[in-house]
Protein backbone atom coordinates (compact mmCIF):
# COMPACT_ATOMS: atom_id res chain seq x y z
CA UNK A 1 0.00 0.00 0.00
CA UNK A 2 2.55 2.15 0.83
CA UNK A 3 4.83 1.94 -2.54
CA UNK A 4 1.08 2.12 -4.61
CA UNK A 5 0.79 5.18 -2.66
CA UNK A 6 3.69 7.19 -2.46
CA UNK A 7 3.80 6.30 -6.46
CA UNK A 8 0.59 7.92 -7.40
CA UNK A 9 1.65 10.60 -5.11
CA UNK A 10 5.00 11.37 -7.09
CA UNK A 11 3.14 11.42 -10.42
CA UNK A 12 0.50 13.91 -9.82
CA UNK A 13 2.08 16.00 -7.06
CA UNK A 14 3.48 18.15 -10.52
CA UNK A 15 3.46 21.24 -11.97
CA UNK A 16 1.06 19.70 -14.45
CA UNK A 17 -1.42 18.78 -11.86
CA UNK A 18 -2.31 22.71 -11.44
CA UNK A 19 -4.02 23.97 -14.60
CA UNK A 20 -7.02 21.63 -14.05
CA UNK A 21 -7.20 22.03 -10.57
CA UNK A 22 -8.34 25.39 -8.30
CA UNK A 23 -4.88 26.14 -7.03
CA UNK A 24 -4.22 27.23 -10.54
CA UNK A 25 -5.69 30.46 -9.48
CA UNK A 26 -3.31 31.69 -6.71
CA UNK A 27 -0.53 30.42 -8.84
CA UNK A 28 -1.30 33.31 -11.07
CA UNK A 29 0.41 35.65 -8.75
CA UNK A 30 3.74 36.37 -6.85
CA UNK A 31 2.62 38.38 -3.87
CA UNK A 32 2.05 36.59 -1.03
CA UNK A 33 -1.18 38.56 -0.11
CA UNK A 34 -2.55 37.65 -3.22
CA UNK A 35 -1.80 33.96 -3.07
CA UNK A 36 -3.69 34.17 0.34
CA UNK A 37 -6.97 35.91 -0.60
CA UNK A 38 -7.05 34.17 -3.72
CA UNK A 39 -6.57 30.24 -2.30
CA UNK A 40 -9.02 31.41 0.64
CA UNK A 41 -11.66 32.36 -2.05
CA UNK A 42 -10.84 29.08 -4.73
CA UNK A 43 -10.94 27.29 -2.11
CA UNK A 44 -14.84 28.28 -0.59
CA UNK A 45 -16.04 27.60 -4.33
CA UNK A 46 -14.05 24.40 -5.01
CA UNK A 47 -17.78 22.62 -4.80
CA UNK A 48 -19.64 21.17 -7.67
CA UNK A 49 -18.65 20.38 -10.94
CA UNK A 50 -15.13 21.63 -11.39
CA UNK A 51 -15.40 23.13 -14.72
CA UNK A 52 -18.37 25.47 -13.43
CA UNK A 53 -16.93 26.56 -10.25
CA UNK A 54 -13.59 27.18 -12.48
CA UNK A 55 -15.36 29.51 -14.86
CA UNK A 56 -16.80 31.49 -11.71
CA UNK A 57 -13.44 31.82 -10.38
CA UNK A 58 -12.15 33.21 -13.78
CA UNK A 59 -14.62 35.85 -14.19
CA UNK A 60 -14.39 36.52 -10.81
CA UNK A 61 -10.41 37.21 -10.41
CA UNK A 62 -10.88 38.71 -13.77
CA UNK A 63 -12.16 41.98 -12.31
CA UNK A 64 -9.44 43.33 -10.66
CA UNK A 65 -5.24 43.54 -10.90
CA UNK A 66 -4.86 41.42 -8.16
CA UNK A 67 -6.75 39.86 -5.69
CA UNK A 68 -6.22 42.57 -2.96
CA UNK A 69 -7.79 45.06 -5.38
CA UNK A 70 -10.75 42.81 -6.10
CA UNK A 71 -11.41 43.21 -2.31
CA UNK A 72 -10.01 46.91 -1.66
CA UNK A 73 -12.37 47.88 -4.29
CA UNK A 74 -15.21 44.99 -3.95
CA UNK A 75 -18.26 47.81 -4.16
CA UNK A 76 -17.80 48.85 -7.54
CA UNK A 77 -17.84 45.41 -9.05
CA UNK A 78 -21.43 44.24 -10.86
CA UNK A 79 -21.85 41.16 -9.21
CA UNK A 80 -25.39 41.57 -9.03
CA UNK A 81 -26.39 38.55 -11.34
CA UNK A 82 -23.88 36.06 -10.02
CA UNK A 83 -24.95 32.60 -9.00
CA UNK A 84 -23.13 29.33 -8.36
CA UNK A 85 -25.37 26.48 -7.31
CA UNK A 86 -25.86 27.76 -3.53
CA UNK A 87 -23.89 30.97 -3.77
CA UNK A 88 -25.74 33.88 -4.47
CA UNK A 89 -24.76 37.55 -5.35
CA UNK A 90 -24.77 38.77 -2.26
CA UNK A 91 -23.10 35.47 -0.52
CA UNK A 92 -20.10 36.71 -2.78
CA UNK A 93 -20.28 40.13 -2.04
CA UNK A 94 -20.41 39.19 1.91
CA UNK A 95 -17.42 37.52 1.05
CA UNK A 96 -15.68 40.46 -0.26
CA UNK A 97 -16.63 42.56 2.04
CA UNK A 98 -15.28 40.68 4.99
CA UNK A 99 -12.14 40.07 3.50
CA UNK A 100 -11.64 43.76 3.38
CA UNK A 101 -12.56 44.22 6.86
CA UNK A 102 -9.98 41.65 8.01
CA UNK A 103 -7.22 43.11 5.54
CA UNK A 104 -7.92 46.99 5.01
CA UNK A 105 -10.02 47.61 8.57
CA UNK A 106 -8.69 45.43 10.69
CA UNK A 107 -5.22 45.19 9.32
CA UNK A 108 -4.56 41.97 9.55
CA UNK A 109 -4.85 38.77 7.41
CA UNK A 110 -5.83 35.09 6.89
CA UNK A 111 -2.43 34.01 8.10
CA UNK A 112 -3.00 36.01 11.24
CA UNK A 113 -6.63 34.80 11.68
CA UNK A 114 -5.36 31.18 11.22
CA UNK A 115 -2.30 31.40 13.46
CA UNK A 116 -3.18 30.04 16.82
CA UNK A 117 -3.24 26.72 16.83
CA UNK A 118 -6.54 25.92 19.84
CA UNK A 119 -9.50 25.99 18.08
CA UNK A 120 -8.21 27.56 14.87
CA UNK A 121 -11.27 26.23 13.03
CA UNK A 122 -14.07 27.69 15.34
CA UNK A 123 -11.99 31.08 15.43
CA UNK A 124 -12.16 31.48 11.93
CA UNK A 125 -15.55 30.07 11.22
CA UNK A 126 -16.50 32.96 13.88
CA UNK A 127 -14.90 35.67 12.70
CA UNK A 128 -17.02 35.45 9.55
CA UNK A 129 -20.62 34.42 11.08
CA UNK A 130 -19.74 37.10 14.07
CA UNK A 131 -19.20 39.80 11.28
CA UNK A 132 -21.51 38.88 8.61
CA UNK A 133 -24.40 40.49 7.77
CA UNK A 134 -25.68 37.83 6.10
CA UNK A 135 -25.18 34.59 8.71
CA UNK A 136 -28.45 32.45 7.83
CA UNK A 137 -27.95 32.67 3.87
CA UNK A 138 -28.09 29.39 2.60
CA UNK A 139 -24.97 30.07 0.23
CA UNK A 140 -23.43 31.47 3.19
CA UNK A 141 -23.80 28.69 5.65
CA UNK A 142 -22.49 26.55 2.88
CA UNK A 143 -18.63 28.44 2.51
CA UNK A 144 -18.71 28.58 6.27
CA UNK A 145 -19.52 25.16 7.50
CA UNK A 146 -19.20 25.07 11.47
CA UNK A 147 -16.51 22.85 13.18
CA UNK A 148 -19.52 22.34 15.64
CA UNK A 149 -21.44 20.57 13.53
CA UNK A 150 -18.22 17.82 12.74
CA UNK A 151 -18.07 18.95 9.02
CA UNK A 152 -14.81 17.79 6.87
CA UNK A 153 -13.73 21.23 6.38
CA UNK A 154 -12.62 19.96 3.04
CA UNK A 155 -12.35 23.62 1.62
CA UNK A 156 -10.12 24.70 4.38
CA UNK A 157 -8.48 22.17 4.58
CA UNK A 158 -7.26 22.23 1.02
CA UNK A 159 -6.40 25.62 1.79
CA UNK A 160 -4.27 25.05 4.64
CA UNK A 161 -2.62 22.49 2.04
CA UNK A 162 -2.00 25.18 -0.41
CA UNK A 163 -0.45 27.45 2.60
CA UNK A 164 1.64 24.99 4.78
CA UNK A 165 2.97 22.18 2.03
CA UNK A 166 5.54 22.97 -0.33
CA UNK A 167 6.37 21.47 -3.54
CA UNK A 168 5.38 22.18 -7.18
CA UNK A 169 1.80 22.67 -6.57
CA UNK A 170 1.37 23.78 -3.22
CA UNK A 171 3.29 27.14 -2.11
CA UNK A 172 4.63 26.52 1.66
CA UNK A 173 4.45 30.48 2.79
CA UNK A 174 2.77 29.51 5.89
CA UNK A 175 5.86 28.75 8.43
CA UNK A 176 3.81 28.45 11.59
CA UNK A 177 1.82 25.01 10.35
CA UNK A 178 3.59 21.74 10.61
CA UNK A 179 3.09 19.98 7.63
CA UNK A 180 1.73 16.73 10.04
CA UNK A 181 -0.91 19.13 11.84
CA UNK A 182 -2.93 19.13 8.44
CA UNK A 183 -5.88 17.19 7.29
CA UNK A 184 -7.14 15.55 4.78
CA UNK A 185 -9.31 17.16 2.50
CA UNK A 186 -12.04 15.01 2.82
CA UNK A 187 -15.17 14.71 0.50
CA UNK A 188 -16.97 12.08 -1.15
CA UNK A 189 -14.52 11.33 -3.75
CA UNK A 190 -11.63 10.82 -1.34
CA UNK A 191 -13.65 9.13 1.23
CA UNK A 192 -15.23 6.37 -1.25
CA UNK A 193 -11.82 5.89 -2.29
CA UNK A 194 -9.91 5.69 0.59
CA UNK A 195 -12.81 2.88 1.92
CA UNK A 196 -11.98 1.14 -1.33
CA UNK A 197 -8.78 0.83 -0.43
CA UNK A 198 -9.18 -0.11 3.22
CA UNK A 199 -7.96 3.21 4.90
CA UNK A 200 -10.93 4.11 6.00
CA UNK A 201 -13.38 2.51 8.10
CA UNK A 202 -16.24 5.08 9.02
CA UNK A 203 -18.88 5.57 7.27
CA UNK A 204 -20.01 9.33 7.50
CA UNK A 205 -18.15 11.56 5.68
CA UNK A 206 -16.97 13.88 8.44
CA UNK A 207 -14.44 15.41 11.01
CA UNK A 208 -13.94 11.92 12.59
CA UNK A 209 -13.58 10.44 9.41
CA UNK A 210 -11.34 12.69 7.84
CA UNK A 211 -8.77 12.74 11.05
CA UNK A 212 -8.86 8.77 10.58
CA UNK A 213 -8.08 9.02 7.15
CA UNK A 214 -5.05 11.73 8.29
CA UNK A 215 -4.08 9.06 10.54
CA UNK A 216 -3.58 6.43 8.62
CA UNK A 217 -1.87 8.27 6.26
CA UNK A 218 0.74 8.97 8.77
CA UNK A 219 1.67 4.94 8.99
CA UNK A 220 2.97 6.20 5.17
CA UNK A 221 4.61 9.16 6.09
CA UNK A 222 4.52 10.85 9.72
CA UNK A 223 5.68 14.00 8.94
CA UNK A 224 3.53 14.84 5.70
CA UNK A 225 0.81 12.56 5.20
CA UNK A 226 -1.66 14.87 3.18
CA UNK A 227 0.83 14.83 0.59
CA UNK A 228 -1.02 11.19 -0.30
CA UNK A 229 -4.14 13.87 -1.40
CA UNK A 230 -2.49 13.64 -4.64
CA UNK A 231 -2.54 9.56 -4.84
CA UNK A 232 -5.91 9.25 -3.88
CA UNK A 233 -7.03 11.45 -6.22
CA UNK A 234 -4.52 9.71 -8.90
CA UNK A 235 -6.14 6.51 -7.86
CA UNK A 236 -9.36 7.66 -9.05
CA UNK A 237 -7.80 9.32 -12.19
CA UNK A 238 -5.78 5.65 -12.59
CA UNK A 239 -9.60 3.51 -12.19
CA UNK A 240 -12.07 5.95 -13.03
CA UNK A 241 -13.72 6.17 -9.54
CA UNK A 242 -15.98 8.75 -9.08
Amino acid sequence: MKKLLDDLAKKYETADFIKDDPIKFPHSFKDKRDIEISGFISSLFAFGKREAFIKKLDFLFSLASCPYELILDYKKYNLDNFIYRFLKSEDVIELLRLLNKLYVLDKSSLAELFYEKEKRFERVTDYFYCNSNCPNNTGFCFMFAKPKNKSALKRINMFLRWMVRDGEVDFGIWDFIQKNELIIPLDTHVANISRKLGLLSRKQNDMFSALELTQKLKEFDENDPVRYDFALFGYGVNNKTK
